[in-house]
């Protein structure tokens, strides 16, 4: 880039959140020495001599801000604007639990297959174990034997049919703006080179150097970006049993967590970092506001990176960046990002245990995502590969679904925020709903859309806006008329799919739309999207 010369006298104004750094002695209208800093004003002068502006190019935040290791300091920091505009993650548990791919189905449970180690070593020492403990103890002993241990499956995790182009092609035609793979879960296996991970462990305990004998994350990192997605890791805090960790925790977190997640984050370049695991110390004790003092200050994703609320067990919708929910009804009401993260079926890994009857149909997971994103959360939805690297047929068939309709209606989510209504109701009594919860409220949408029962009412529209356009997006095609409450002028209404222009007119109770006949190429969709365009 060209670098543009100023006179003296020159008024520069800088456009949106361009960093600029100016040469020593320069001084602005006030007198202020500018010097090598960056700075975002509007209206500088330059005062002293002819100098050279250096535009910092493609900068994406505020420019040269040093946060401290503080809490008060770190959340003054904005969430990148990427994240918001997103509004559609994929989420990947995929490691050495692949190998059993197992958990109990239990109604009303969440039993997660990555959980495996764990639930195996209580089922099999702890008195007190619970049902899923004790079946994942029973499964294990019927296939395995009782002398084989966890760490054996690090061999058998091979990933000898994993394919990163086709993964990052299923991603890229669900819709999906942005993908997050754990770099490692609890039980400390990384997928990454990652020296640490083999040394405190006293093993080989990485993709690289067992197993795959493969870089899975850097080659996974290469292929989504190449699709012009965002990539992103997970990142345990704690692994269960790492004999540092057992031994010395200071020391785990100074000697092995320290290091290992800035090798991670300094090789690959991560545009999000979701912590977890976070919940066995407070964050002092991790030292999360030194970690992330470095991250926004130091790191080569310091203006890229997003981050969420997982960094101690004080942080939780408290500290960090977004908050977190995780099967729950998500966040409402609320100025501040969040993302609502879940599986297709019950578990995050795989879980062979799991029948269709588990899983979400595609219809449904539209739902989640439009319910979601109508009051201003992300979706980040989870699938789990096999270990032989492939991803479950059910699972690919539902990103297809997805994308398909996200392909037609993606205007109605990408970039969107919340309209003054969320949603609105059918007549009847409005169910009550638990928001705001972390974890597991046992909340369902789509029994709040289909037809109720004894009075109840049921949601007939979900609203999201962009600059002068609401869309109204309708579970079910009513065939009639339908009044958008609290709403008595448009500029146009439209079909989202169809070139067909729709008749509407302003009435005493709302802005009453003549819902036309469906054409038949959008006669199948999971839901429809009007788009109501302001004076």
């Amino acid at each position: 880039m060209a670098k543009p010369r100023f006179r003296v006298g020159d008024k520069v104004k800088v456009i949106g959140t361009l960093p600029i750094t100016f040469a020593p002695g320069v001084k602005d209208e006030l007198g202020t020495e500018l010097g090598r800093c960056s700075v975002q004003r509007y209206g500088v002068y330059v005062k002293r001599l002819p100098v050279l502006l250096f535009l910092l190019f493609w900068a994406t935040t505020i420019g040269a801000q040093t946060y401290q290791p503080t809490w008060d300091s770190i959340d003054q920091r904005p969430t990148p604007e990427w994240f918001a505009e997103a509004r559609f993650g994929i989420f990947i548990h995929w490691g050495t639990y692949s190998v059993p791919a197992y958990a109990p189905v239990i109604p009303g449970e969440l039993a997660y297959a990555e959980w495996y180690w764990h639930a195996m070593t209580n089922g099999r020492y702890e008195s007190k174990a619970n049902d899923l403990e004790r079946g994942t103890w029973a499964l294990h002993q019927k296939l395995y034997g009782t002398d084989f241990v966890y760490q054996n499956f690090a061999s058998q995790f091979k990933a000898e049919l994993f394919d990163p182009d086709h993964w990052a092609d299923v991603f890229a035609g669900s819709g999906a703006r942005y993908v997050v793979l754990t770099s490692k879960h609890h039980e400390g296996f990384a997928l990454w080179p990652s020296k640490e991970a083999s040394a405190t462990w006293g093993r080989p305990w990485n993709a690289v150097e067992i197993g795959p004998k493969r870089d899975l994350l850097g080659d996974l990192t290469d292929a989504v970006r190449r699709k012009g997605l965002r990539m992103g890791y997970y990142y345990s805090l704690y692994e269960w049993y790492n004999p540092l960790w057992l031994y010395n925790r200071p020391r785990y977190v100074t000697e092995h967590m320290f290091p290992q997640f800035k090798d991670l984050v300094t090789r690959y370049k991560p545009s999000a970092i979701f912590s977890d695991g976070e919940w066995e110390m407070p964050s002092a004790d991790w030292h999360s506001p030194e970690l992330l003092a470095w991250l926004f200050n130091e790191s080569p994703v310091k203006n890229e990176a997003v981050i969420n609320d997982r960094w101690g067990s004080d942080t939780r919708h408290k500290h960090g960046g977004y908050w977190t929910t995780e099967y729950t009804a998500g966040m409402n009401g609320i100025d501040h990002p969040w993302e609502e993260n879940r599986g297709m079926g019950v578990s995050y890994g795989y879980n062979r245990a799991e029948d269709l009857s588990i899983y979400h149909t595609g219809r449904e997971l539209v739902f989640i995502l439009v319910d979601t994103v109508s009051r201003g959360g992300n979706l980040l939805l989870d699938i789990g590969p096999k270990a032989d690297g492939t991803i479950p047929v059910i699972m690919e068939q539902r990103l297809k679904e997805i994308g398909d309709w996200m392909k037609i209606n993606g205007e109605a989510i990408y970039g969107t925020k919340p309209w003054k209504n969320t949603r609105q109701w059918t007549a009847g009594e409005v169910p009550k709903i638990e928001y705001n919860k972390e974890f597991s409220s046992g909340y369902d949408v789509t029994k709040l859309i289909e037809k109720p029962s004894g009075g109840k009412a049921s949601i007939e529209a979900f609203f999201t806006a962009k600059g002068n356009d609401i869309y109204a997006i309708l579970p079910h095609w009513l065939g009639q008329r339908l009044v958008i409450k609290d709403l008595n002028a448009a500029k146009s209404v439209a079909l989202l799919g169809s070139p067909t222009l729709v008749k509407f007119k302003p009435i005493k109770s709302g802005l009453a739309i003549e819902v036309p006949e469906l054409p038949d190429d959008l006669r199948a969709q999971p839901a429809w999207v009007l788009r109501i365009t302001l004076n």
